[in-house]
């Protein structure tokens, strides 16, 4: 299967920080709460900070 081509002048179209990305999830008050870009942001930074390589056997 081949992967689709993209034109040099085809633009991606990312969303703003505060702008939904197409989840919600629910708060502590069972309200639906849209997932920003930024908070997916702030989870990956977070991650990043814990990570540790693995020592090898």
């Amino acid at each position: 299967m081949n992967s689709p081509k993209q034109s040099p002048d085809q633009q991606v179209e990312t969303p703003e920080p505060q702008q939904p990305v197409g989840g919600s999830i629910i708060d502590a008050e069972g309200r639906e709460v849209p997932i920003t870009e930024h908070m997916i942001q702030h989870a990956c930074d977070e991650l990043d900070k814990d990570f540790v390589i693995p020592k090898p056997h």
